[in-house]
Formats: C-alpha cells, sequence, structure tokens
C-alpha cells in the first residue's frame, strides 16, 4: 500500500522525509537528499508547524497521531522515550530498569525508532558518553544527536 503522503521538512538539523500513512506520521527520515516538497494534507502542515514549533522552542511537547510499527516491547520503549522530558536525558540502563528490560534491548528499539525527534530516541545517552543514534556510532547521524541535545541545553 502507498503512503498517503511524503514530504520534505528543512530543519536546523537537516532535511527530514516525513511518511504520512492512514492520517498519521509513519516514519521521519533523517539527513534526506531529497529536495525540499510542502506538506499538502492538514495533517502534513500540522506536523511541519509542530517540527518548526520544536526547533524554536526547545520544550515544545508534540501533538500528533503516530502509526509507529513493532514489537511490543519497542512500542513500551517508545511509549516511555515520549515521557523523557526535553532538555532531560536517561542512560540506555536507566530506562532498562525503569521498563523492567536490558539496556541492549532499549539500544535495539531505539536503533529501529521510525519516528527520531518526534519521539526522542536522542534522549537516550549511554553510561559513559553520547551513545548511539539511528544505529550510528559516528557520522552524521551521531551529529545530528548532539545538535537535537544541544538545542535541548545538553552536550556531550
Amino acid at each position: 500500500m502507498m503512503p498517503n503522503e511524503i514530504f520534505i521538512v528543512r530543519t536546523p538539523v537537516g532535511r527530514l522525509e516525513v511518511v504520512l500513512d492512514n492520517n498519521k506520521i509513519k516514519s521521519i527520515n533523517l539527513n534526506s537528499d531529497k529536495p525540499l516538497s510542502a506538506a499538502s494534507s492538514d495533517l502534513g502542515k500540522k506536523v511541519t508547524e509542530q517540527i518548526n514549533a520544536y526547533f524554536k522552542r526547545s520544550n515544545f511537547v508534540f501533538d500528533l497521531p503516530l502509526n509507529v510499527e513493532g514489537t511490543e516491547h519497542q512500542q513500551k520503549v517508545w511509549d516511555a522515550l515520549k515521557e523523557i522530558p526535553a532538555g532531560q536525558v536517561l542512560t540506555y540502563g536507566d530506562l532498562a530498569k525503569k521498563i523492567g528490560s536490558s539496556a541492549r534491548a532499549i539500544g535495539n528499539a531505539c536503533r529501529n525508532n521510525p519516528i527520531p525527534i518526534v519521539v526522542p530516541c536522542h534522549r537516550i545517552v549511554a553510561a559513559k558518553d553520547i551513545g548511539g543514534f539511528s544505529g550510528a556510532r559516528e557520522g552524521a547521524l551521531l551529529d545530528i544527536k548532539r545538535e537535537l541535545l544541544s538545542h535541548e541545553g545538553l552536550s556531550f
């Protein structure tokens, strides 16, 4: 089945490709090299407005319908991520203890998060360093994580 809408939002951390399906966000892909394209649907415009609001005000709280497909454990992790306020972080181990999981399983769920920024997996860090981001331990994706945390008043 084809998604209802795909559009590109320019942000301070690069272009985000947003995929909507059944009037919900299905995914946000970081670091898109696709040309800018505006949202056409009401939901798409709301997503764009809320992403822009977050980059203007780091404590902005997203209020968007999500269609995230994943295992029961992933859903539990992603729900817990949405509870971490802007400007705060938890370690993989902290979140694991909180929801009765393991640090490695938390990392795997974060790596597979289809809606980064809105589901703020960037707020999970390792015990001794920044950890990874979307499966990357270095490079452009980790730079995006640093920029997001910096935007929220944290430095790593």
